[in-house]
């Protein structure tokens, strides 16, 4: 049975559909956005942990130079430590038909004994893991497979130790130790030119000499046992061995990547709806003042019926609970249905065995108490007002308003306006608070058409200061072993080098205080021209001769500044420690880096003209010529080509970016409709008397229309400018939720995308005006002037 209150409530809502429709959608858009980002979080946390539990995921990891298999027992007898596997892992070049460039293959060996792995288990796709007396079998890599069509029967190339072999593909397969899959120390993966391999322990092992050996191990916690402990004891044992320092499955570069993502969406969830939510609090506040102020006399009626305060405040704060309830499962509709087309942007970046999205069902009921919290706070003051309101006083119509000149007209500074601009400064004067709302509710959705083209101005940037302004080589190479001075001279040497500058990289731990963190740690020459260390300014950054330059995210990480000194503990070799003050930090935007003088860091490390990598620049007329030649040389292990990488980033980041940016700007887009319109609908709900009397007493109804425009444009203009100032603040804050030490984007926000927001707002507003301007010329004028209702 319906109360007569409910019946009321229904009829009103009936009445005002439009603006209740409106205040819901805006709503809906901040909710989908919390329960997409919710619902992707779980999708991936699940799927991950899912993953790693059924395919064994290791705990800890640790790569060395050469240590025999007698030393495992050594490790399987610490305590803490479950299951140890030996492993020999080493890179490899690619030779495929339609690929000019080398690709990388990264090989793994499988247990030594042909058993089944312990850890970091395959999840084979299709085929079969190679046969123990099998020595050309492999298991490739799935997004590689995909990304050149290869499948289980076909045969690829590979330089193994300077041979060329022939290996047999007998199996697709992925691995959780690389649900990110790609190069040491890249930030984005390249599926045609990188793989990892699995081949059979004594195929790998002889090639390279380790029969009987091992360079990499992962290792598997008992139950409750804590890492570092254990970690310091294996890192006591394999020392000798030349261990670069063994490390827990959250800095290993495949999951912290997938840790970086899921911390972003993190930020997302929260930042973002927080304005789509004040947004809707403000319009909810407008709409439900509006219907106090009409419905005195319906006030005062209830009361003299017999209903109580609180019955009528419970009536009014029925009307919240509707559009909190609509609101939320529009969001939720939405959120569902974005989330399961967004899920799919994850497989660019992430491969799992499947990933099908998960619907955080816990998140919708998050979601109404979210949406009613923001209502009643928005309306706690209106519904105080009906409640307090006496009978008597409630069946007194509303006090006339106040139509002094304005402040402006005082001061006479509106005598070359026209009397209708004066009646909307008027109107704006004696209806403070509302002005201010709607003002409010302007700048925030002005706010939000920052920041989609932020993000494209971001990207664009990205794009010229990376690939153009900071790397200028067209190939960076890295050899299997470090090698003397003569390697160098074979790569200057090679068909089309233009230029050459060589690298000495190291693994070390940088040290600052109670912080540190473990990273390559790359000598270069002190004036690179190749690879250019720029700051936040663009300036190049000279390397001193006794002094170290990072990157700015890296300082942070670590808590040091420019002038501070670290620690240096090389990982390898003589294993040297050594303190550099800092000189310089680097603006970059992929993983973290530090930079020494090459001529320092070889004197540290006790060496001579020793390098493992250079950069190059290229005649790209002899492009094809310099990769052919690039593919017979033995000692290459990795070849990097820029073009590659930024195809690889436009294919990725920037398409996934694209795609946030364009919903972004129809959410934008959604809500800074309904704020003008619902502002719209609401001046004409108030001041259908005042404009049905002007076209009674002569005026046209063009004029009748400016009248109530004007206020809103008014309005309109007022808002834009701290609209837009507000807009840059959003972008920074959710921009920097981005910024992560494997993937950071830029702040830029060009004065075009201050135009945009502008553009869009007002057109927003010119199609709220226009369709309010229809139902002003349907107003029926004698039934307005007999009743406010």
């Amino acid at each position: 049975m319906i109360s007569p209150l409910d019946r009321k409530l229904l009829r009103d809502i009936g009445k005002m559909k439009g603006q209740v429709l409106a205040v819901s959608v805006v709503m809906a858009c901040g909710l989908a956005m919390m329960i997409m980002t919710r619902s992707l979080i779980l999708t991936l946390e699940t799927t991950r942990s899912t993953y790693y539990q059924e395919n064994a995921m290791a705990d800890i990891f640790v790569t060395l130079k050469r240590a025999p298999l007698s030393v495992v027992s050594q490790l399987e007898v610490l305590p803490g430590v479950a299951t140890v596997e030996p492993r020999v892992v080493v890179d490899v070049t690619l030779d495929l038909p339609g690929l000019a460039e080398p690709a990388t293959g990264h090989m793994i060996s499988l247990p030594e004994d042909g058993g089944p792995q312990k850890l970091n288990r395959l999840f084979l796709r299709t085929g079969r893991l190679p046969r123990s007396d099998e020595r050309q079998e492999v298991v490739l890599g799935e997004s590689f497979a995909k990304a050149n069509d290869l499948k289980t029967g076909d045969s690829l190339i590979a330089v193994i130790n300077g041979q060329r072999e022939t290996l047999k593909i007998c199996g697709i397969a992925l691995s959780p130790e690389y649900v990110f899959e790609a190069r040491a120390g890249e930030t984005l993966p390249d599926h045609k030119r990188f793989s990892v391999i699995w081949m059979n322990y004594r195929a790998l092992a002889v090639a390279y000499d380790m029969d009987g050996a091992f360079n990499d191990v992962v290792i598997d916690l008992a139950p409750g046992a804590t890492p570092e402990p254990v970690i310091e004891e294996i890192d006591r044992i394999l020392a000798r061995y030349g261990a670069g320092g063994a490390f827990t499955r959250k800095e290993q570069p495949s999951a912290q990547r997938l840790d970086d993502e899921l911390r972003v969406l993190g930020s997302l969830s929260v930042a973002y709806p927080l304005v789509f939510l004040s947004v809707a609090a403000f319009m909810v506040n407008a709409v439900l003042a509006r219907i106090v102020r009409l419905q005195r006399e319906q006030i005062a009626q209830m009361k003299a019926l017999g209903y109580s305060s609180r019955q009528v405040g419970v009536h009014y704060m029925k009307y919240v609970l509707v559009i909190g309830v609509l609101g939320t499962l529009i969001g939720g509709i939405g959120g569902k249905f974005l989330g399961a087309s967004l899920v799919e942007l994850y497989t660019l970046f992430f491969r799992f065995p499947s990933l099908v999205f998960i619907m955080d069902y816990s998140a919708l009921s998050l979601a109404l108490l979210i949406s009613l919290g923001a209502s009643v706070v928005g309306v706690l003051t209106v519904v105080w007002q009906a409640v307090r309101l006496a009978p008597a006083e409630a069946m007194r119509p509303e006090p006339p308003a106040d139509f002094r000149p304005s402040v402006f007209e005082r001061m006479g500074l509106t005598n070359c306006f026209s009397p209708i601009f004066r009646m909307a400064l008027r109107n704006i004067e004696r209806r403070p608070w509302q002005a201010v709302f709607t003002a409010v509710g302007l700048v925030l959705a002005t706010g939000l058409m920052v920041l989609p083209g932020a993000m494209s101005d971001s990207i664009d940037y990205l794009l010229t200061f990376q690939w153009n302004k900071q790397q200028r080589q067209d190939v960076t190479v890295f050899l299997s072993e470090p090698s003397s001075g003569s390697a160098f001279h074979d790569l200057e040497h090679l068909p089309g080098v233009i230029r050459a500058e060589p690298i000495r990289s190291v693994r070390a731990r940088l040290k600052f205080g109670q912080r540190h963190r473990k990273l390559a740690v790359s000598g270069i020459d002190s004036n690179s021209i190749l690879n250019r260390l720029l700051d936040d300014k663009g300036h190049p950054i000279i390397i001193p001769d006794q002094g170290l330059v990072m990157s700015a995210m890296l300082a942070k990480v670590i808590g040091a500044k420019i002038g501070d000194e670290v620690e240096v503990e090389v990982l390898e070799g003589n294993r040297s420690v050594f303190r550099l003050p800092i000189c310089g930090l680097v603006t970059d935007f992929a993983g973290v880096a530090a930079y020494m003088d090459i001529s320092a860091l070889r004197r540290e490390l006790k060496e001579g003209d020793t390098i493992n990598g250079a950069y190059l620049a290229l005649d790209h007329g002899r492009w094809n010529e310099f990769m052919r030649k690039l593919k017979d040389t033995p000692r290459v292990a990795v070849t990097m080509v820029k073009r590659d990488q930024l195809a690889a980033f436009r294919d990725t980041t920037g398409k996934s970016i694209g795609i946030i940016r364009k919903l972004y700007f129809v959410l934008a887009t959604i809500v800074a409709f309904g704020v003008v319109y619902n502002s719209a609908r609401i001046a004409l709900s108030e001041r259908s008397r005042e404009l049905a009397t002007l076209r009674v007493v002569g005026f046209s109804l063009v004029e009748v229309r400016r009248v109530l425009i004007s206020e809103l444009v008014v309005l309109v203009i007022i808002a834009l400018p701290f609209g837009l100032l507000f807009g840059r603040g959003l972008a920074l804050f959710i921009m920097s939720s981005f910024s992560t030490e494997t993937v950071r984007l830029p702040i830029v926000i060009n004065s075009g995308t201050y135009s945009i927001a502008i553009l869009v707002v007002m057109t927003a507003s010119a199609l709220s005006f226009a369709l309010v301007s229809r139902m002003i010329g349907k107003l029926d004028l004698v039934g307005v002037l007999k009743a406010r209702d």
